[in-house]
Order: structure tokens, then sequence, then C-alpha cells
């Protein structure tokens, strides 16, 4: 083929465009974290119908602890990397024609967002499309793997058959898939064996639950409590905020601390005890976290991106102060840590029966379904 002035031209401009775009490319560059052989994949399927709000107020509750077991659990020595997706569904001040089903979150490690979320969820009377969320849920980003934890777990109270999508063809799909379903039916054993929750279940390898949604769980003061929000106050002062999203982020951050707390002191020590694991990854937007990663170097940000403390450092500066954040954040949670096993060991004497509630019903599956999967806990 004969090579034209016009097509030397237009092949010049490309290779120009191209250079340009990698000169002006952002410095701010995230890559997650690879998973691991220790991935975990849970996607919470809430029925928000106007009986609920006993459901969705233990679900705030009961989130970090929930988090925390599966936190403590490894796999060929790695410590999880954990993605969490959150669906709501029978609410009908949702979209008919969507079935009443929202995704509110996609799976993501961001676990700051799943609690701002669930604190965000109202109820409203509406038709409960079992089969018709759990297809929806199947349509995330589930790892092709067939070796790690990947699961569903959905809660509700209406019969399990309602709606036009089969919840038979739907739990068969899903555990081709390796992604077991775990059903939680809020109300007595013999009526969600009769509406199809246990079917559902039994179908995808999962558990099947009953739950008293409108139950108390009584909270229990450790004598590690204090200790632990003392020094989780200082780990806060850890993270330093950096990019366009950066200052949102941590105000986020803060503002789902009060959430807990508001809740009561125990799950504020939870929501505490999540920030010093492996599982709590703030590098989207915490400086310290993102440059000990490798996904962006302090020393090429431009200042406009920095908190204002570190906006006249030089580059040696930059390292040396998020050197010593990070040194300070491994001291914090090492403590928070002992202290929680301290504190595990206190609970365990104390809470003397299983509670019938959504905690007691995940935890029961999790630990069960992430040990077949060569999980061990600590």
């Amino acid at each position: 083929m004969r090579i034209t002035p016009a097509m030397k031209t237009l092949s010049l401009s490309i290779l120009m465009w191209g250079a340009a775009a990698l000169a002006t490319s952002p410095k701010v560059a995230h890559t997650e974290n690879a998973p691991n052989a220790a991935h975990i994949q849970i996607a919470l399927l809430l029925d928000t119908s106007g009986s609920m709000n006993g459901l969705i107020d233990q679900a705030r509750s009961h989130l970090w602890k929930i988090v925390n077991t599966m936190a403590r659990a490894k796999r060929h020595g790695q410590a999880p990397y954990l993605e969490v997706a959150l669906f709501e569904y029978g609410n009908s001040g949702l979209s008919a024609n969507d079935g009443y089903i929202r995704r509110i979150q996609p799976l993501t490690v961001d676990l700051d967002a799943i609690s701002e979320s669930l604190f965000a969820l109202s109820t409203n009377g509406g038709d409960e499309y079992c089969g018709q969320v759990i297809q929806q849920a199947l349509q995330l980003k589930w790892s092709p793997r067939t070796d790690i934890y990947k699961a569903i777990f959905i809660a509700g109270n209406e019969p399990f058959n309602q709606g036009s999508v089969d919840f038979r063809q739907v739990c068969k799909s899903s555990i081709s898939k390796s992604i077991v379903v775990n059903t939680i039916f809020c109300g007595n054993e013999g009526e969600g064996i009769q509406t199809f929750w246990k079917e559902g279940a039994d179908l995808a390898d999962g558990s099947y639950t009953t739950i008293n949604q409108n139950q108390r769980v009584a909270q229990i003061s450790a004598p590690q409590d204090k200790k632990i929000l003392e020094l989780g106050r200082k780990l806060n002062e850890t993270y330093v905020a950096y990019g366009r999203t950066g200052a949102a982020a941590r105000t986020r951050q803060k503002r789902e601390d009060s959430n807990a707390a508001r809740i009561s002191e125990e799950v504020a020590v939870e929501r505490t005890v999540t920030k010093a694991s492996a599982v709590y990854k703030p590098s989207k937007w915490d400086l310290v976290d993102a440059d000990s990663a490798g996904e962006v170097s302090a020393a090429e940000l431009d200042a406009e991106e920095l908190p204002e403390p570190m906006r006249d450092m030089s580059a040696d500066e930059r390292k040396t102060y998020l050197k010593d954040k990070a040194e300070e954040r491994k001291k914090l949670q090492a403590q928070i840590n002992e202290l929680q096993q301290e504190r595990g060991e206190y609970l365990q004497k104390q809470r003397k029966s299983q509670t019938n509630t959504l905690d007691a019903a995940m935890l029961e599956a999790i630990r069960t379904q992430m040990q077949r999967k060569g999980f061990r806990f600590q």
C-alpha cells in the first residue's frame, strides 16, 4: 500500500495526541489490590417493605460484628479481601418496572459506603420478589473462581415464590457459579418452610434460618471498650485525606463513626475494631494507605491534591510524614487487636445463649461455609 502525505500527517497527529495524553494523565492512579486466595464476596438483599424496620435496624447494628468475624479468618495464611454488595427489595417507593428492587451498592471494599447506605434506608409497603432480586444480584461482578467464598444473604417475610421469576431456576443458576444462597425468614420456622424459603436455600447449598426481626439484643459492656474507643480516636488522626474526593470521604468516615456510636457503645467498639483490621481499605482517599500500597506516589502529587499540612513539604518531608503516620497507625491497630482478643473472650462468657437475630443467622452460616472453603478462624 502506498503511504500518502495525508496518511503520514494523520499518523503523526495520532502519535502526538498519544504523547500528550500520557503527559497529562492523572497522577492519582487508583488500582485495587489484587484479590487473593482469601477473597470473600457477600451480597446482602434486604426486604424494605413496611414491616421490616426491625430488620434494617439489626443490619445497621450488626454490620461491624459480622465484618469483624470474617476479618479474623485466614486462608492459606492470607488475610481476607472482603467485598460487600447491598440491595433492597419490596419497597413500593421503588419502580414497579424494576420489580421494586434497587441495587444500592455494587460489590465494594468501601465499608463506609455500605454503612452509609444502610442508615439511608427507609421502609414502605410493597411486593417482594425474591427470585427477581437474586437474579439481579447474580449480575454483580462476581469472581469466576470457584474456590473462594461467594454468598448471597436474602432476608424477608413474604412467600419466596412471589413474582414472575422462578426462584428455583435462579437458585440453581447461583450455585452453578459457586455462589451460595442463604435465606433468612423473618417469622417462625414452619411458615418459612411452607413459603419456600428453605427450598430456596437447599437448592443453592445455603443455610435456611429464621429470626425475629423485632428482637432487641441486650448490649454488653466489656472492660476493654473504653480503651478501644480511646485508641480509635487516635487512629482517626492517622488518616490523611487527599485528592478531589478525599475530604468528602473523610467526612463520611466520621459520620459513620457517629452513626455507630448513636446505636450503642458496643457497635462503636465493633466499628473501631473493623478499622484496625485488614478488611478496612481506605486507600481511595487516605494517602497513608494509598502510598504504602504503591497505588499513589505522594512525592508526585500536586500541592492542591494534598491536605493543608503537606502542601509546602518537600518530597522527602512528605515521605517522612506519611511514614510516621503509617507507623503510628500500625502500633494503634496492634493495640486495638490485642484488646479485642481479650474483649472477645470476655463477651463469649457473658453471652450464654444464641440470639434469634440477623447477626446470629449470618454468622453461623458464614463460619460454616467459609470453613468449607478452607478458611480458618483465629
